[in-house]
């Protein structure tokens, strides 16, 4: 079946440039209208909002046959995002899938970090999705559908140093399509993740970035290698949630948090730290991993439950 979002509407922030911007021509080539929203501001998050990077990807859009409307909201302010979904309510009356992808970095050892530099990247990147997710779940339930993507990254998943806000942040994002996949599902609203790895002004001067020769880079780094990862997430052919795709340079692969069967003792006793030591190879042994949907259930046995239903 051909990935197709005819006649839908997608929200995509931080669209001005790099990575939002390939999503957003994308998300329209496959037929949506976008609504391409960027507040036009440094890497730093400084800056007013402009909205000429949001209006050159529009036109770009236009040029090519599809529609979209631009946006400068503040991804980290509960109103602009409020109005971010009623300008495609007002505009198109529908709302249809969210990709939360806008981000700043202020990148600082922990003994270095301000507070200011804690609070502007939590709110830029978790806040962003909290806000979007409060205003466009009464859209997805009425409607009964809806596709929520939120930008993650492996300085969060997995680590990187220097990145304590950030890596917070995007570990954070994590957990909440955990919880949003269950709440979303009565109504068929999907919540999934990207973590992309792409050559934007983002990632140009990570340490990495400067060893390469910067026209090989731009070849298969480029953020066009992401964006159909993204496109099939946001689509109604998509029928999983709660799948986080890590998408760089010419590989794909899922990234999860898993668990195993463990090692159960009688809780009418109690156990030591000896006993920990004793068993800890068990404990900790991930050769046979299953990945939860809920306390109750694996991943497995609540998608074959499901398909019996």
């Amino acid at each position: 079946m051909a990935v197709s979002l005819e006649g839908q509407v997608a929200l995509v922030t931080g669209a001005g440039r790099g990575l939002g911007r390939a999503y957003a021509i994308d998300l329209a080539k496959h037929g949506a209208k976008v609504v391409v929203n960027d507040y036009g501001g440094s890497v730093s998050g400084d800056g007013t909002g402009d909205e000429s990077p949001a209006q050159q990807v529009v036109n770009e859009i236009k040029a090519a046959g599809g529609d979209a409307i631009a946006n400068p909201g503040d991804v980290g302010s509960y109103e602009d995002t409020y109005q971010m979904v009623k300008q495609a309510m007002d505009t198109w009356g529908r709302l249809d899938a969210v990709v939360c992808n806008a981000g700043i970095l202020r990148d600082l050892t922990i003994h270095n970090m301000s507070e200011n530099d804690w609070d502007l990247v939590l709110r830029t990147h978790l806040k962003q999705c909290y806000n979007l997710a409060h205003h466009s779940w009464p859209v997805f339930r009425q409607q009964s559908y809806g596709r929520f993507v939120m930008a993650t990254s492996t300085s969060g998943l997995i680590g990187n140093f220097g990145q304590g806000n950030y890596g917070a942040a995007k570990a954070g994002m994590y957990g909440l399509m955990n919880v949003l996949k269950l709440e979303g599902e009565k109504y068929n609203i999907n919540v999934n993740l990207i973590s992309p790895g792409a050559a934007t002004r983002m990632t140009n001067n990570l340490g990495g970035a400067q060893q390469q020769d910067a026209e090989e880079r731009a070849q298969v780094m480029a953020p066009e290698h992401v964006a159909p990862a993204v496109t099939y997430l946001a689509s109604p052919q998509c029928q999983e949630s709660g799948v986080c795709v890590n998408a760089s340079g010419g590989h794909y692969s899922r990234i999860a948090i898993v668990r195993n069967d463990g090692v159960s003792f009688d809780p009418h006793g109690f156990k030591d730290a000896d006993w920990i030591e004793a068993n800890w190879g068990a404990i900790t042994d991930l050769s046979a991993p299953k990945i939860p949907w809920s306390f109750r259930e694996t991943r497995d046995e609540h998608y074959a439950a499901k398909a019996k239903a």
